[in-house]
């Protein structure tokens, strides 16, 4: 074992206090209960937990300055005498080791509210849940689930932050803060614009010219919506209030109608526009020229 000195950190000369505070300072910093699982930082607790055994007895440690026991406490079988042998010291503060630990581990007296650091992680939300809004259950890295309010209108790129959903540090450490990073699913046919909602509809060529009254999604649900007569494709309407219902005022969805011929040639159809398209002309390209 190395020198406890140098194990703590501490000058040969450091008052009992400062071998405490060095040796709260590093336990903190080492405990196996904020590293789980690491063995190399676990060794490490062990040596200063070891180190600070050793300088923290009055006894012990003087005999160690005298060149009696070695860091580990074992007899060297001999008894140096030398002019700067330590011979008496101070307990380390009125502290016994066990309520160091119990300090570090928040059963003792604290000086100040320690807390663990934040974490983040992704949360994935499909579009009409991220729209709306509503309760959801989310499981975090930790194995935990947990019961979240998820904002009507949040989108990707925003953060909840959930207090005290973190890390567990050692007991009585309070808990660091969960951020948990949005990323919104596209939908197949919903688009987000603001609050806003926008999505294409189509339409026979019946419906279109003659007028009809069609179902239309919505994040809310389906609602009957008028194509009147002679719509066109581009032909767009406003359905108020049928937006992202964020607090505030709500969004609205718009309703592009795209006319849409039948998979198959119509004969009739067909035979139909032979007669009318040459008595009807009109020109749909002119703005490209």
């Amino acid at each position: 074992m190395r020198d406890p000195y140098v194990v703590l950190g501490v000058p040969r000369d450091a008052s009992d206090d400062a071998i405490k505070k060095a040796y709260r300072r590093l336990a903190k910093k080492l405990h196996p209960d904020i590293h789980p699982g690491n063995r190399a930082t676990e060794q490490q607790f062990k040596e200063v937990t070891a180190a600070y055994d050793l300088l923290s007895d009055p006894a012990k440690r003087a005999r160690f300055d005298r060149g009696e026991i070695d860091a580990a406490g074992g007899e060297r079988g001999f008894r140096p005498q030398g002019a700067g042998a330590r011979t008496q010291h101070r307990g380390a503060g009125g502290f016994s080791f066990d309520e160091i630990i119990a300090e570090i581990l928040g059963r003792g007296r604290r000086e100040s509210e320690e807390r663990v650091g934040d974490v983040s992680q992704t949360l994935r939300l499909p579009f009409v849940e991220a729209a709306l809004g509503g309760k959801r259950r989310v499981t975090l890295a930790d194995g935990r689930s947990i019961d979240i309010a998820v904002p009507a209108g949040i989108d990707s790129g925003q953060t909840l932050r959930l207090k005290g959903q973190g890390p567990r540090g050692p007991r009585g450490v309070a808990p660091g803060d969960l951020y948990l990073e949005i990323e919104v699913e596209p939908h197949p046919f919903f688009q987000r614009k603001d609050r806003d909602i926008h999505v294409e509809l189509p339409v026979t060529l019946t419906e279109a010219v003659l007028g009809a009254t069609v179902t239309v999604p919505t994040i809310h649900g389906a609602v009957a919506v008028k194509v009147p007569r002679g719509s066109n494709s581009g032909s767009t309407l406003r359905l108020k209030g049928k937006g992202i219902a964020a607090p505030g005022k709500a969004g609205d969805q718009y309703v592009k109608l795209r006319i849409v011929l039948p998979d198959q040639p119509d004969a009739d159809l067909a035979a139909f526009l032979e007669r009318w398209g040459p008595k009807h002309p009109y020109d749909v390209r002119g703005k490209l020229s």
